[in-house]
């Protein structure tokens, strides 16, 4: 592991210890700690081929998670594919955030709270609210049907299917003819600039869905979308939860500002001390 390791450190892998410990102990069924456990136990020639196979792709920077098939949030398992956008750290702060306003009792109560999340990919979101929000109903919509077939796979494996609601539309468009408002519109929107697409890692740049990642001109296209539909399909006092770039943050603000159905707009950082999260509530109340 320790050779595998290094010649993937050479050919600039990031982060390649983790590669090969991972991909080895997913090859051989194991969890990591057995893998140290089992160190000086010998692997067959079958399985040292099919591990080289692994490094294969992994030296064409294909993502650990999709060649596994999962990725951890919430610590949650998620089942991924290269259909779906990989899951980052940062987008639980939404979650984080949903559930602070709960706490403050600054939202509908559980049994009659309405959440939307809009472009839900493998559902990561909407699966972690709907288990966290006892008796709150979650719409997860989606462009993609292939997204939105993986986010019912995981609806069904953490025992949420039955609270969410999944629907095929191209942002809005699948709302504009039901009656449907929400207490909570929650979105990570493909938000990168088109321009610096090209710029992104060699596992995202070349692998996670291109209509996930672009944004258009300054990454702004779907945000200018949704912060100017949202009260449409917001409840008086109901909230909106955007995750951004840190730069668009500024730019958001701003047009919540010239928006009045807009109050109580702020920003959260993440862990990094970015700017990440943008939301603000709908007045009326």
């Amino acid at each position: 592991m320790e050779v595998t390791s290094n010649y993937l450190r050479e050919k600039g892998v990031d982060n390649p210890r983790l590669s090969a410990e991972v991909l080895l102990a997913f090859h051989l069924r194991i969890d990591r700690v057995g893998l140290y456990l089992n160190l000086d136990q010998p692997l067959h020639e079958r399985e040292v081929t099919a591990y080289r196979e692994l490094i294969k792709r992994r030296l064409n920077r294909e993502p650990i998670q999709y060649m596994t098939g999962i990725q951890e949030f919430w610590s949650l398992d998620f089942a991924v594919g290269p259909q779906v956008l990989i899951p980052r750290p940062e987008t639980e702060l939404l979650v984080e955030q949903v559930l602070s306003l709960r706490d403050e009792e600054r939202l509908t109560k559980s049994e009659n709270l309405r959440i939307l999340d809009l472009g839900t990919g493998c559902g990561v979101l909407a699966v972690t609210l709907a288990r966290e929000l006892e008796g709150a109903s979650v719409w997860a919509s989606d462009v993609s049907a292939e997204a939105l077939a993986i986010a019912k796979i995981n609806a069904k494996k953490h025992g949420v299917e039955e609270k969410i609601e999944f629907l095929l539309s191209d942002m809005w468009k699948g709302l504009i003819d039901s009656s449907l408002v929400f207490d909570v519109i929650v979105s990570n929107p493909p938000y990168i600039a088109s321009d610096h697409i090209s710029l992104l890692a060699p596992e995202v740049r070349d692998h996670e869905p291109r209509s996930a990642l672009d944004g258009g001109e300054q990454g702004m296209r779907f945000i200018k979308e949704i912060i100017k539909e949202a009260p449409k399909y917001l409840n008086a006092g109901g909230w909106i939860l955007l995750e951004m770039d840190p730069e668009q943050t500024v730019i958001s603000m701003e047009l919540m500002d010239k928006n009045n159905d807009y109050i109580e707009k702020r920003r959260i950082k993440d862990y990094s001390g970015h700017y990440r999260v943008v939301m603000a509530r709908k007045c009326g109340l």
